[in-house]
């Protein structure tokens, strides 16, 4: 009977916990928002995430994101292209250290 009371308060302490910290609420938020969502979705663990990132990037955000991450890294290689064309270019144009020719 102890071990029963024991998992009672422990079970009790985790929901005080979970309350506490906002959970209950989000994931009854979320659950009823797909209770009333008219045309349920395939996934519904989906639909849970989802919402439950709502405090999140939002998905615009990350998709510029993206974009601009894709276009640093296209500007990074033309750079460095240009870069090793430079100092081929640089390397020609140098002038070559001539050995000592007691010749000339």
């Amino acid at each position: 009977m102890n071990a029963f009371k024991t998992n009672d308060s422990k079970r009790e302490e985790f929901r005080k916990y979970l309350e506490k910290a906002g959970v209950m609420d989000a994931l009854t938020r979320v659950l009823v928002g797909l209770y009333e969502e008219p045309e349920k979705p395939n996934n519904a663990l989906d639909f849970l995430r989802q919402n439950l990132n709502a405090t999140g990037p939002e998905t615009a955000d990350v998709e510029a994101l993206k974009l601009e991450v894709t276009e640093l890294r296209q500007k990074c290689e033309q750079l460095q292209e240009e870069n090793n064309d430079l100092k081929a270019r640089l390397q020609q144009l140098e002038p070559t250290a001539e050995p000592d020719n007691p010749d000339n």
